[in-house]
C-alpha cells in the first residue's frame, strides 16, 4: 500500500493511511492493511456503541416517561390542572437548553465516559428542572465523543445506531408502561412503578459505563499499541486536525464567525420543532384517535419501531454516499406529510389514515436530527470546536422544545390542529434552509475546483491539513 502524505491526488478514489504528529503532518507514514482497520472498526462498534446506546435509552425512557406516565392519570394524582402538565413539559427544556454547553465543554476536558456517567445517576435523583440540566450533554457529548473515534464517512451511521436507542425508547416505553400498568397495587399508583423501574436500571448501567468506556482510543486498554497507532492514523486522516488536542476555550467558539454556522443553527432550531412534538406527544396524538390506555401505550410500540428502521436505513445510506443534504430532506418532507394528514381530516372518523400518519411522523422525525449533527462535525474537523458546535447545535434543536411544548395546549384537545400545523411550518423551513446550503456547498466545491484546477471532493483531503478549516485552500464541504 502506498503511503500518504497531505498532498492529495487529483481524482483520488479511496483515502490510504498515515500516521501523523500532533504538530502537524511528517514525511513518516505508518501503513496498516484494510483488514486491520475494519478489526478495529469492529472493537470500536461491539465494545464502544453498545453501552453507549444503553445509555441514552436510559436517558431516553427518563424524558420522556411522563407522557406515558400521563395516560395513567399521573397529572390527575399529582393535582396538575388546566396546561400545567404541558407547563411541566416545557420548563424541562429550560435547563436542557442553556446547560449542554458549559457541560460539553467538561465533555471535552475530561472525557465523556467520566461526565455522561456521572449525570445518568443525576437523572432518576432530580425534579424535572435538574432532570435537563443532568441531560442537556447526553446527545452533543456523544456525539463528539464517537467522532474521535470513527471516521466522517462512518459518523452518522454510528450515531444513528446510538440514536436509534432515543427512538426506540418510545417503543420500550410504551411496552414497558403497557405491563406496568397492569399491575394492582392499594398503595401505590402504577405510573410510580414505572419511574421505578426506568431508575433503577440507569443508576445500574452509569456504575458499569464509568469502569468501562475508555476516555480515548489512545488510553483503551483494550486496544494493542499498533491498534492505537491505527486509531489515531484514521482519525487524522478523515475526521480532525489533531488527536486529544488541548481544549481552548476562545478558539472553541471561533466556527461562528462563519455565516455557515449560522445556517445550521436556523436548521437545528427548525427540525427540532416536529421532533419535539413526535418525542412529546406521540402518545396523546395516538390518544387522540379515541383508543383506551392500555391501547394506547401499546400503538406507539409500531411506529417507533419502523421509525427507528427508518432512521437506521437514512443514516447507512448517507455514510455509504458521503452525502447529507438531500438525506435530510426527505424524511423532512416525510414527516410534513404526516403533520398535514393529522391536521386536516377527522381522527376518529378516519382512524386508519391517521394512525398511518403517526409512522410518517416517526419516519421523518428522527433521522433529520442524527444526520444534520453528522454534517456540520463532518465539516468541523477542530475537536475543541466540533465539541462546542455539537453542543451548541443540540441545544438550539431542543430548545425547539420550548415552541412544541407551548403550542400542544389542552384547550386544543384531542385534534392539537395548531400544534400539528406549527410542527410542519418549521419541517418545511428546515426542509427549504437544508435545500439551500447543500447547493450553495456543491456550487461552492466546484468553484474551488475550477479556481485550482483539480478535481477533488472532501474525501480526497486529509482533515489533518486543514488547520484553518473551511478557510483552508484543500478544504471541501461534506455536503
Amino acid at each position: 500500500m502506498a503511503a500518504l502524505s497531505h498532498h492529495h491526488d487529483v481524482g483520488r478514489s479511496s483515502k490510504e493511511h498515515v500516521e501523523t504528529s500532533n504538530k502537524g503532518l511528517t514525511d513518516e507514514t505508518f501503513i496498516f492493511s484494510p483488514k486491520e482497520e475494519r478489526r478495529l472498526r469492529r472493537k470500536f462498534d461491539f465494545f464502544i456503541l453498545p453501552p453507549l446506546t444503553f445509555m441514552y435509552l436510559c436517558n431516553a425512557l427518563d424524558k420522556g416517561n411522563v407522557g406515558n406516565a400521563k395516560t395513567d392519570g399521573w397529572d390527575k394524582d399529582i393535582n396538575l390542572t388546566g396546561n400545567q402538565y404541558y407547563i411541566l413539559v416545557m420548563i424541562f427544556y429550560v435547563p436542557f437548553c442553556l446547560f449542554g454547553t458549559p457541560i460539553s465543554l467538561l465533555v471535552k476536558r475530561y472525557s465523556a465516559a467520566r461526565i455522561l456517567p456521572l449525570m445518568m445517576v443525576g437523572f432518576i435523583f432530580a425534579i424535572r428542572f435538574f432532570l435537563g440540566i443532568f441531560e442537556s450533554a447526553m446527545l452533543p457529548g456523544v456525539v463528539f465523543y464517537l467522532s474521535t473515534f470513527y471516521k466522517r464517512d462512518e459518523l452518522a451511521s454510528r450515531i444513528g445506531l446510538f440514536y436509534a436507542a432515543a427512538s426506540i425508547a418510545g417503543a420500550f416505553s410504551g411496552l414497558i408502561a403497557f405491563g406496568v400498568f397492569h399491575l394492582e397495587d392499594p398503595k401505590y399508583h402504577s405510573w410510580q412503578f414505572l419511574f421505578w423501574i426506568e431508575g433503577a436500571g440507569t443508576v445500574s448501567f452509569a456504575v458499569f459505563a464509568w469502569f468501562w468506556l475508555p476516555r480515548s482510543p489512545s488510553t483503551w486498554w483494550l486496544l494493542s499499541p499498533r491498534e492505537k497507532a491505527i486509531a489515531r492514523a484514521r482519525v487524522l486522516s478523515d475526521s480532525s486536525v489533531t488527536v486529544d488536542e488541548r481544549l481552548d476555550v476562545r478558539d472553541a467558539f471561533r466556527p461562528f464567525k462563519d455565516p455557515m454556522y449560522w445556517f445550521w443553527a436556523l436548521i437545528s432550531l427548525s427540525f427540532g420543532v416536529p421532533l419535539a412534538s413526535v418525542n412529546n406527544f406521540l402518545p396523546q396524538i395516538v390518544a387522540s384517535l379515541g383508543y383506551s390506555t392500555i391501547k394506547t401505550n401499546l400503538f406507539t410500540v409500531a411506529p417507533n419501531i419502523v421509525g427507528t428502521v427508518a432512521l437506521l436505513l437514512f443514516t447507512f445510506s448517507s455514510d455509504y454516499f458521503r452525502e447529507r443534504s438531500i438525506h435530510v430532506c426527505i424524511p423532512l418532507a416525510t414527516a410534513i406529510v404526516g403533520f398535514i394528514i393529522l391536521g386536516s381530516i377527522d381522527v376518529l372518523e378516519h382512524r386508519q389514515v391517521a394512525y398511518f400518519a403517526c409512522f410518517l411522523l416517526t419516519i421523518g422525525a428522527f433521522a433529520p436530527s442524527v444526520l444534520v449533527s453528522a454534517w456540520y462535525s463532518n465539516n468541523t474537523p477542530s475537536e475543541s470546536r466540533r465539541a462546542v458546535v455539537a453542543a451548541v447545535m443540540v441545544a438550539l434543536a431542543n430548545s425547539s422544545g420550548l415552541i412544541s411544548t407551548n403550542v400542544f395546549r389542552a384547550k386544543d384537545e384531542p385534534k392539537y390542529i395548531p400544534a400539528l400545523a406549527t410542527s410542519a411550518g418549521f419541517g418545511g423551513f428546515c426542509l427549504i434552509l437544508v435545500a439551500a446550503v447543500g447547493t450553495y456547498m456543491r456550487f461552492e466545491n466546484r468553484r474551488r475546483n475550477i479556481a485550482q484546477g483539480v478535481n477533488i471532493t472532501a474525501a480526497d483531503v486529509d482533515t489533518a491539513a486543514l488547520g484553518q478549516g473551511p478557510k483552508s485552500p484543500d478544504f471541501r464541504y461534506m455536503y
